[in-house]
């Protein structure tokens, strides 16, 4: 009995893996998230049980307790259990939370890689995380920490990095980091792109400063690029609206 921890990737369907794919073909069991394209659920085995463990946020419902224990019960069921995740399963999934507990309870678990929003959002508006001569590397950085952590993300020290910051689910915290990291020393005029909904029909992409970040109504699910390079588009971005996306039978159509 095992559990796949299945990447999905940013949203789009034609953006997944081929091993997350044939995992799905043959699953007797997915339990997936909030936000998984129907393109993707479209490629599940019509025999599996399907399992919606969704959270929404502020919501108490489907706490990360109650998901594993619905994980440890499906991998005591089934021969083949899939936990299909957005984006990459350890890049703010919880993956890694949900493989210790499955490994406590005697489960095998394997994870399948997806391509994280974080690299994917902003390739979805032209903007590469790195770029020679405006920036040689990239932080990643969760907007909303567990404050259970103790661990308060160091904001002015993040300002300091000279790399790329690449917020995840900082959506609704968008007028304290303004703050924070221009008190660390980020310029005002600082470039600054949102990506909603990156890869999907409904992307959407808002470019601003630092300093006016405050008043962009910036809606989740969103990645926030702050740097040099969130000023640069260097692709055709109205061209995602023509990507190909995946059919039941796995063909483009």
């Amino acid at each position: 009995m095992t559990v796949h921890l299945v990447g999905a990737g940013p949203g789009s369907a034609d953006l997944l893996t081929i091993r997350a794919a044939k995992l799905l073909a043959r699953a007797d069991i997915v339990v997936y998230d909030r936000l998984i394209d129907p393109d993707v659920l479209a490629l599940i085995a019509p025999w599996a049980e399907l399992i919606d463990v969704g959270k929404t946020p502020g919501s108490k419902i489907n706490n990360q307790d109650h998901i594993n224990h619905v994980l440890i019960t499906a991998s005591q069921r089934a021969e083949t259990v899939v936990r299909l995740k957005g984006g990459d399963p350890f890049v703010f999934g919880r993956g890694g939370e949900e493989a210790l507990a499955l490994r406590a309870a005697g489960a095998e678990v394997t994870e399948v890689p997806g391509i994280t929003s974080a690299i994917a959002g902003p390739a979805a508006a032209g903007i590469p995380v790195t770029q020679r001569g405006y920036s040689s590397g990239f932080t990643v950085i969760t907007g909303h920490q567990d404050p259970a952590t103790g661990q308060p993300i160091n904001w002015k020290a993040a300002a300091q990095l000279g790399t790329t910051l690449i917020i995840l689910m900082g959506a609704s915290r968008t007028v304290a980091l303004a703050q924070q990291l221009q008190d660390g020393g980020l310029a005002p005029d600082t470039p600054v792109a949102a990506i909603r909904s990156a890869t999907t029909d409904q992307q959407e992409i808002r470019r601003t400063t630092l300093a006016e970040l405050p008043g962009v109504p910036v809606k989740a699910p969103s990645v926030l690029v702050i740097g040099a390079v969130a000023a640069l588009e260097v692709t055709d971005t109205h061209l995602h609206q023509l990507t190909d996306h995946l059919s039941t039978s796995g063909d483009p159509k």
